[in-house]
């Protein structure tokens, strides 16, 4: 309406005041409804040819959209593990910290878990005790079974000697005998050494072993039982939540509630047309009016245009995908972000709001080279954006009374 009120200002304004008072023709007597068309139909054509090449140069070269949104994440409230609820520490719309305790799950199967591990290592310390004792016992045989040895080999060298000084006077069976027991001292020693030796082994590598099993298995458990005890991850504010003692939570089907994280809204996602995509471009400024803000007009500068349009993702199935599954054209997302620190402080998360960008020239303007028809039209260019800033100060002012009074409050 905007666009055609200025467009007949230049064409049908003109040709009646040129009827009116150059030719004398007089409203309701010459000029009547019935010879309007006739009288001024160059200007009613010009005017709808005007209007049209006005608005396809404002909104192409300064576009503007309703879905200007301050997205926001949630943080699910959801336990690592199955567990029937044991305790409750907050309720709904409670503000908590990081860290801060929401629900505990009923902990008597970890706590039984962590126990056993406990007394596995407390088993295996007193195996260590027992392995020093034995190791003292091993080390007292092993005494033995060198002086029982070396007593063995005293007596079979005295009865060799005495046998070489006088043949015939010890009989040779007593030195076989006296062989043979050496040999038998010797066998015990070897056992002696190696029973030692598993000791030692049992002792440094064995025992060792199985404490760090049973330590890692008690770790395991506390990590288990810790589970049980579910905390905030950020600060927020605790939203449907209605968990209560006795209450099974199960991970895969039952959240406990939502956490919304404490944000201030730094930045609105706009979604543009597609043909918008070669004039939008990082940089540029633009304006937001919010139902949030009434009658407040924000100004914004774009951050970010994202290369890529959501509704021609593709995931891989098991069935081919059909193309007229994408026949809805997606939107552009762009990025936009308060031009000074601080605008959008008091704007809910989730706040909805009209966005407009406005495609500046400047630099084109400024160079030397640039002809004087081009010149002209990006002088033109740039001045028509006044029209949708206008546009969107009308939308703002008009904004609360719409959602207020028209929209059947």
């Amino acid at each position: 309406m905007l666009e055609l009120f200025l467009c007949s200002m230049l064409t049908i304004l003109p040709d009646y005041l040129f009827r009116r008072f150059a030719q004398g023709k007089r409203l309701g007597h010459e000029i009547t409804l019935f010879s309007v068309w006739f009288e001024l139909r160059w200007g009613i054509t010009l005017c709808v040819i005007l209007t049209l090449s006005l608005i396809t140069t404002i909104f192409y070269f300064h576009p503007s959209t309703k879905t200007a949104t301050s997205v926001f994440r949630t943080v699910t409230i959801l336990p690592e593990t199955s567990g029937r609820v044991a305790e409750t520490f907050v309720d709904i719309n409670q503000r908590v910290a990081a860290g801060q305790p929401l629900f505990r799950l009923d902990s008597t199967a970890q706590e039984a878990a962590v126990e056993t591990a406990r007394r596995q290592i407390a088993e295996i310390e007193a195996a260590m005790v027992v392995a020093k004792s034995q190791l003292a016992e091993s080390d007292g045989r092993l005494v033995q079974a060198r002086g029982m040895l070396q007593q063995a080999v005293d007596e079979f060298k005295a009865r060799t000697e005495v046998q070489k000084r006088s043949p015939g006077s010890v009989a040779a069976r007593d030195v076989d005998r006296a062989r043979v027991q050496v040999d038998s001292q010797q066998g015990a020693l070897d056992a002696a050494l190696a029973s030692r030796e598993a000791i030692v082994s049992e002792m440094d590598f064995k025992l060792p072993a199985q404490k760090a099993s049973a330590e890692a298995a008690l770790h395991e458990a506390e990590v288990e039982r810790k589970k049980t005890l579910v905390v905030a991850g950020t600060d927020g504010l605790v939203q449907q939540f209605s968990l209560r003692p006795g209450d099974v939570v199960n991970p895969m089907l039952r959240p406990a509630g939502i956490l919304v994280p404490e944000r201030r809204v730094t930045g609105l996602m706009a979604g543009f047309g597609q043909i918008e995509a070669q004039v939008l471009k990082v940089g540029m400024i633009g304006e937001v009016t919010c139902i949030a803000k009434p009658w407040a007009i924000v100004p914004m500068v774009v951050t970010e245009v994202q290369n890529v349009i959501a509704s021609g993702q593709v995931r891989p199935t098991d069935q081919l995908v059909d193309l007229q599954q994408f026949a809805r054209p997606g939107t552009l997302t762009v990025l936009l972000e308060p031009l000074y620190p601080g605008q959008l402080d008091d704007l809910p998360q989730g706040g909805h709001c009209i966005a407009n960008a406005y495609t500046n020239n400047h630099e084109a303007l400024a160079d030397p080279e640039t002809g004087f028809w081009r010149r002209f039209g990006l002088h033109a260019i740039d001045t028509v954006g006044l029209v949708h800033a206008m546009i969107l100060r009308i939308q703002a002012l008009l904004l609360p009374i719409q959602t207020l009074v028209l929209g059947g409050h």
